[in-house]
C-alpha cells in the first residue's frame, strides 16, 4: 500500500518552558522513557505513560506527537489522524504532524486530503525533504486513479494503458524496497546517512593530498558552524551573508522576499539555539554537500531534524547555495 511506502517523519517536537534545569531534565526523561516503550513494542505502557503526562501538560507538542506515533504504530489510524489533526490546529506552524497526517490518509486511500496535507507540510517549510517525496508518490496514485477511470470509461483508447502499466510497475517497484515506517527516538535522525565509499589511495607521492581534503573539509564545517552561530545570535548580516549570490530561495521565493521572511522569523525571538551534531562534510572541487543533525530551539519551541547544505567556494569562503530539511 502507498502508506507504507511513504515516509513517516518521527522527529520529536518539544517546547521548553521558562523553567529551571531539573524540571527541563524531568521532561527530556519523560519523553525518553516513552521513546524506549515504542522501540521495544510495549505500546499500551507508551500510550500510558504518554497520557498520564498529557493529564499535566495538555498543550505539549512533542509528547502529542509521540502520542500520535504511537496510534500509528499500534494500529489505531483513526486516532492518530484525531490527535496529529488537533496538533496541526494547535500548532499550524509545524510541518511534521501534516506530514505524518498525510500517511495516515494514503493509508485508507483519502489521497486528495493526503494532498492537501503535504501541501501544506510543504507550505510550512518549503524545504522539507520527506513531505515532497510523499507529495509525489501521493500524485503519482492520483494519477493511476484518473487514468483507471480514463480506461474504463474509454476502453479503447490505446494510450491510457501504457501510462497506467508504466505507474502500477512504479508502486510495484516500490513496495519490494520500501520498509514500513519506524519510531525514533527524540535525539535520533529522522534518516540515517548514506555510507561513505572508500577509494584506493593514489601511488606514494599522492600521499598528501588527504592532508589537503582534511583543510578543505574543516574549512566547509567551520562555514557551516559559523552559519549556526551567526543565527544563534541573530546576526543578520553575518547569516544571510552566509549565503551565495546564486543560492534559490525554497518555494520560488525571491531573493529580497526569502530574506524578508527570514528577518521576521528570526528577530522577533527572545532566544535562539542551533547546535549541529553529526556534522558530515563531502568535497567535490569547488563544490561541498555538509549533512548534519540540526538541533534549533527558540522562545517555546525545540526541533530535532535532518539537514543538508549543498555551498559552493567563493574565493576564501564557502557559501551556501542550497539547503533542505529531513534528507
Amino acid at each position: 500500500m502507498l502508506g507504507s511506502q511513504m515516509r513517516l517523519m518521527a522527529v520529536a517536537l518539544a517546547v521548553l518552558a521558562s523553567l529551571s534545569g531539573a524540571p527541563a531534565m524531568a521532561q527530556a526523561d519523560a519523553y525518553a522513557e516513552v521513546n524506549r516503550l515504542v522501540r521495544a513494542g510495549q505500546f499500551n505502557e507508551a500510550l500510558g505513560k504518554a497520557d498520564q503526562y498529557l493529564s499535566a501538560k495538555p498543550r505539549d507538542p512533542q509528547m502529542r506527537f509521540l502520542k500520535g506515533v504511537i496510534q500509528t504504530e499500534s494500529g489505531k489510524p483513526s486516532d492518530a489522524i484525531a490527535t496529529f489533526s488537533k496538533l496541526t490546529e494547535d500548532y499550524p506552524e509545524l510541518p511534521e504532524p501534516y506530514n505524518n497526517l498525510a500517511v495516515l490518509y494514503a493509508g485508507q486511500s483519502q489521497f486528495d486530503k493526503a494532498r492537501a496535507a503535504l501541501e501544506m507540510a510543504i507550505r510550512t517549510n518549503p524545504s522539507y525533504a520527506t513531505a515532497h517525496e510523499n507529495l509525489g508518490d501521493v500524485y503519482a496514485k492520483l494519477a493511476s486513479q484518473a487514468y483507471s477511470k480514463a480506461l474504463q470509461l474509454d476502453a479503447g483508447n490505446a494510450g491510457v494503458a501504457p501510462k497506467l502499466s508504466l505507474i502500477r510497475n512504479l508502486f510495484s517497484t516500490d513496495a519490494k524496497n520500501a520498509q514500513s515506517p519506524t519510531v525514533a527516538a527524540a535525539a535520533s535522525p529522522a534518516s540515517a546517512p548514506a555510507a561513505t565509499v572508500v577509494k584506493p589511495l593514489p601511488t606514494p607521492p599522492a600521499a598528501a593530498a588527504p592532508t589537503a581534503d582534511t583543510d578543505i573539509q574543516n574549512d566547509v564545517q567551520s562555514a557551516v558552524n559559523a552559519w549556526a552561530k551567526a543565527w544563534s545570535s541573530k546576526n543578520m548580516p553575518a547569516y544571510l551573508g552566509a549565503y551565495a549570490a546564486g543560492f534559490t530561495p525554497p518555494g520560488g521565493q525571491s531573493r529580497g522576499a526569502w530574506e524578508a521572511d527570514r528577518k521576521a522569523r528570526i528577530l522577533p525571538r527572545n532566544r535562539i539555539e542551533v547546535n549541529i551534531s553529526d556534522l558530515d562534510v563531502k568535497v567535490n572541487g569547488d563544490r561541498a554537500t555538509a549533512r548534519f543533525r540540526q538541533a534549533y530551539s527558540s522562545d517555546n519551541l525545540n526541533v530535532t531534524s535532518r539537514k543538508s547544505l549543498d555551498l559552493v567556494k567563493s574565493g576564501n569562503r564557502w557559501l551556501i547555495l542550497r539547503e533542505s530539511t529531513g534528507s
